[in-house]
């Protein structure tokens, strides 16, 4: 049995109720940082990419923490889709949403399983492009 390091999932078991963006900033590699390099931001090590962290509001009130971040991969830095008119929101939906398992030492008494997100690409939720749709048309 072959089980991939990234396992791939769909965006609406992760975010059943739905997700908006809170920014998106680069990932820095901490080495690169520590060596002075000028280029210090994180490439991802199967395409070469560069990486970047987008902060998410998870919109399901029994979620048991309601920011998360999912990394994705892009030569340019991805943008956001816009704004629901009228609220500082921007729902989101991600393409190509994957998991990968971990385990969090934080608590060096109780370590536990917990995952990093990645995902190919973001855009507006039902391919709106940040629009509301519109009256319905008779044919």
């Amino acid at each position: 049995m072959a089980v991939p390091r990234r396992i791939p999932v769909a965006f609406g078991v992760v975010f059943p109720v739905g997700a908006f963006v809170v920014g998106v900033e680069p990932v820095n590699d901490f080495d690169k940082v520590r060596a002075g390099t000028p280029d210090a931001q994180q490439r991802d090590e199967e395409t070469g990419d560069l990486v970047w962290q987008v902060k998410v509001i998870d919109a399901d009130p029994a979620a048991r923490t309601n920011e998360v971040k999912i990394r994705m991969t892009a030569a340019v830095q991805p943008v956001p889709p816009d704004l629901l008119p009228g609220t500082p929101f921007r729902p989101v939906e991600f393409d190509g949403l994957s998991l990968t398992p971990y385990i969090d030492r934080r608590n060096a008494e109780r370590p536990k399983i917990a995952y990093s997100m990645r995902a190919s690409a973001m855009r507006a939720p039902g391919g709106l492009n940040g629009r509301r749709p519109g009256p319905a048309v008779a044919a």
